[in-house]
């Protein structure tokens, strides 16, 4: 027997349901490593910031900047979840698929390295 579709949410039914599918994927995200370290750099972060006396600016600069390494992260773990439900076996299309997230992280992190520095140092 076919299941009932899913009922679509709409109004503040719909805000309250995002939310919660946000809230989901974050606690989903905290299991992985990466996403931990990148936690711990972000909180080391704002004491650094607050120890060389940032400014507002410059510490709205570096929230946004983790809060995209968040973003592409979590894109990362998506895609690396999808490749494993899809493809369990490897393939060289898996693995680039993978590799190409795991860059886009990497970019982010080099990204809010060299921000933290020129904030710190310059």
């Amino acid at each position: 027997m076919a299941e009932p579709p899913i009922e679509k949410k709409k109004g503040i039914r719909h805000l309250f349901a995002a939310g919660g599918y946000s809230w989901q994927g974050f606690l989903r995200l905290l299991r992985e490593e990466a996403f931990r370290h990148e936690l711990i750099g972000f909180v080391i972060g704002l004491a650094v910031f607050a120890f060389v006396g940032a400014s507002g600016v410059e510490f709205m600069i570096f929230v946004i900047l983790m809060f995209a390494l968040f973003a592409a992260e979590s894109l990362n773990t998506a895609v690396e979840e999808i490749i494993d439900r899809v493809s369990p076996e490897r393939s060289v299309e898996g693995k680039h698929a993978k590799d190409l997230g795991s860059f886009a992280t990497f970019c982010l992190i080099c990204s809010n390295v060299i921000y933290a520095v020129y904030v710190v140092f310059f």
